[in-house]
């Protein structure tokens, strides 16, 4: 292994590391949660065994180990430096939708007593911006882990969470806040910040 290649795999790897220490608090504290509405069926929980094998796992086994060096492939460095720079707005996103959920935040599909439709920070832009960083972490995954099972694995896993989870998603919101989430959602994206 290049020098360049380990450079960007120590960056993946302390971003991995520090996306657990920002979510570890949250999910602590949202364990004292009472729970509404659990929405969290088989194919919720197969889907998040998939992100975490894809995201988690199987990133941590190509770092470690040698197993998967089979698979590498090579980018231009130019892109894993785009990589690595993608990592902070990654962080930033990724931290600022939690602190902005606060109690109101889950893992999986769930409404809380006194649950309250976020609509400020981060949500004022964008419906979902925790799946926009995870978005971005899965893409600066591909271009830091260059390898063909750990690069693509957060693309393929998360790709699968997000499309058959964000549509169950609204909706179980629009059930729960009515008028009131119809409106947000005709004033933001899901994904990225409207322009205009």
């Amino acid at each position: 292994m290049d020098m360049i290649q380990l450079v960007f795999e120590i960056s993946f790897m302390v971003f991995w590391v520090s996306m657990f220490i920002i979510r570890y608090p949250y999910a602590q504290r949202n364990k004292s949660n009472v729970i509404q509405v659990n929405q969290k069926s088989t194919q919720e929980k197969w889907l998040l065994g998939c992100t975490a094998l894809g995201m988690i796992l199987l990133p941590a086994v190509y770092v470690a180990t040698p197993w998967f060096d089979f698979a590498d492939y090579h980018l231009p460095d130019i892109l894993g430096v785009i990589g690595m720079v993608l990592l902070s707005p990654a962080s930033i996103l990724f931290y600022r939708s939690h602190r902005d959920l606060g109690r109101n935040w889950s893992a999986s599909l769930e409404i809380r007593e006194q649950h309250s439709l976020v609509n400020t920070g981060v949500y004022k832009y964008i419906r979902h911006p925790m799946y926009t960083a995870i978005w971005l972490w899965v893409i600066c995954q591909a271009l830091l882990l260059q390898n063909y099972i750990a690069g693509l694995s957060g693309f393929v896993s998360f790709g699968l969470l997000y499309f058959l989870r964000v549509g169950k998603e609204e909706q179980m919101m629009q059930t729960k806040f009515g008028e009131a989430y119809i409106a947000y959602k005709q004033k933001t994206k899901r994904l990225i910040p409207r322009l205009f």
